[in-house]
């Protein structure tokens, strides 16, 4: 059984959500669809693994305070596979 990724939204206003995402090994955010366009802000260097609806995987490297952009749309899962915590912020733009 897969564990569940653990979140805390630290700002929810009318311009952005800014939630907090930890990873513990072995956990998951689950399929989901990304309807904001969304930053990612590493908070410590982690690997994470990414599985797109077709089943695809690939590896994506963090490095802290590296931040990258996404567009609204993405579809993935989001695994932990290394043997460390996943922490990120996650800054969803709103419309």
């Amino acid at each position: 059984m897969t564990l569940a990724a653990q979140s805390e939204i630290q700002i929810d206003n009318d311009e952005v959500r800014v939630t907090e995402w930890r990873l513990a090994p072995g956990a998951a955010t689950g399929p989901h669809r990304h309807g904001m366009d969304y930053v990612i802000v590493p908070v410590a260097d982690a690997e994470m693994t990414i599985v797109a609806p077709d089943g695809t995987r690939s590896i994506a490297q963090l490095k802290t305070g590296q931040s990258y952009f996404r567009k609204a749309g993405v579809e993935h899962d989001v695994l932990n596979e290394s043997t460390t915590e996943i922490v990120f912020l996650e800054v969803e733009l709103k419309a």
